[in-house]
């Protein structure tokens, strides 16, 4: 392994890890390994070889793991699906064509629940249709990673600390044509992890981000009527950040995002949706001197299309595909059906996805469930996804209040 600043995610990871086992001795060793290099940060060690390891690595990666069920079904593809209360996450242009008013969803994953059992991933998101034209919405994206008990190297209890990291996001969604819409985010990012609690230097780190997405849809008509959506996004543009001090910035996941999704109506009851997304991280790969990692912001952003030390090859290693595919019965039953795929030599990711889903009326329920390719040996493996929705006609919504009045 080898010691630098961008892998705190995984150190805190593996202390939870150690901290429900039973062996104190082991958690004993962990945490005096903690306390003796305060807040270093470690990531598993990189060789610079091409066809061998060399995962890009981020400060919050948090930011990139899907937060709601149904496109995590999907595979994690979203950039061009049909909009929901969960789109300003996937691409903020598309939510101005959400045919509903306003409304919002919670979402919530137990996360790495085979190795642990107090980590989670919330998601909490709210829009508002000011008119035909025009969509605002805001969410909280909230990252709970459990009680880790620090332990001095003479073994001293030195309490119990909660580390957590947070986004709260505000979109705005705009149609230019009755086809195409843009949209942006703000994001605020607050990732607290250890915030000098050992005695350290450390703090806890904020930045701010944005995003921008772009969205076309166009409906055939026919027999059997088709939707066609082309979506792409720049997620996560931001400035570096930092647990320490500015000789130890990282990069935030930006992340290109660029997708399609096409619907055919089989019959009056029944539909099927395919949908694929790439996307790439717009951060530099590592480099054996580590020179990319001090690369200003948007030098880093746009230079990571031709800046891996294997060249092309490696550069295509870096893009990630979803694949998705949705089933609707009477727009009330869905299935859904995805699969993710990373280069074995950029994080090795591969895993398939399975869900469901209810509407009615205003009420909706999703759920999803990971199937890694490497069951036995992927934290990621049982992985389960719960999105409640709750989306409003403003008619609807007035005439049931005049009801109850």
């Amino acid at each position: 392994m080898a010691l630098n600043m961008s892998g705190l995610q995984n150190l805190l990871l593996l202390i939870n890890y150690f901290y429900h086992l039973k062996n104190t001795l082991m958690k004993f060793t962990i945490l005096a390994i903690v306390s003796t290099f305060g807040i270093t940060q470690f990531a598993v060690g990189q060789n610079n070889n091409i066809g061998q390891q060399n995962a890009i690595t981020t400060a919050v990666p948090f930011l990139l793991i899907s937060p709601d069920s149904r496109h995590a079904a999907l595979g994690d593809a979203g950039v061009a699906t049909s909009p929901d209360a969960n789109s300003s996450y996937w691409n903020a242009g598309k939510l101005v064509f959400i045919e509903k008013d306003f409304g919002g969803s919670l979402s919530y994953t137990p996360w790495l629940g085979k190795i642990v059992n107090d980590m989670s991933i919330s998601y909490l998101t709210g829009f508002y249709k000011i008119n035909r034209e025009q969509v605002v919405s805001a969410s909280l994206k909230y990252f709970n990673m459990g009680y880790i008990s620090f332990r001095d190297i003479n073994n001293i209890d030195l309490g119990e600390f909660k580390p957590y990291e947070m986004a709260l996001d505000v979109t705005y969604s705009r149609k230019l044509t009755e086809n195409f819409s843009l949209g942006i985010t703000g994001r605020y990012i607050n990732s607290n992890l250890t915030a000098g609690f050992i005695g350290s230097d450390a703090q806890a780190a904020n930045s701010v981000a944005a995003d921008i997405g772009a969205f076309y849809t166009k409906d055939y008509k026919g027999a059997k009527p088709s939707n066609l959506s082309i979506g792409a996004s720049i997620s996560n543009i931001g400035a570096k950040l930092t647990y320490t001090d500015d000789n130890n910035k990282d990069f935030l996941p930006t992340n290109l995002r660029i997708g399609s999704a096409y619907k055919r109506e089989i019959d009056a009851y029944n539909s099927l949706t395919f949908t694929i997304d790439l996307s790439k991280l717009m951060v530099p790969s590592p480099t054996p001197d580590g020179s990319n990692r001090d690369k200003p912001l948007l030098n880093g952003m746009f230079g990571s299309f031709g800046d891996a030390p294997g060249g092309a090859k490696e550069e295509f290693q870096e893009i990630m595909t979803s694949i998705g595919l949705e089933y609707w019965y009477n727009d009330t039953f869905a299935g859904r059906l995805g699969y993710f795929n990373e280069s074995k030599n950029k994080g090795n990711r591969k895993y398939f996805t399975v869900g469901l889903g209810f509407r009615k009326r205003a009420f909706g329920l999703d759920v999803a469930y990971l199937v890694p390719t490497n069951k036995r040996d992927s934290p990621l493996a049982e992985t389960i996804r719960f999105t409640i929705l709750l989306q409003f006609d403003k008619i609807r919504a007035e005439e049931e209040q005049s009801v109850t009045d």
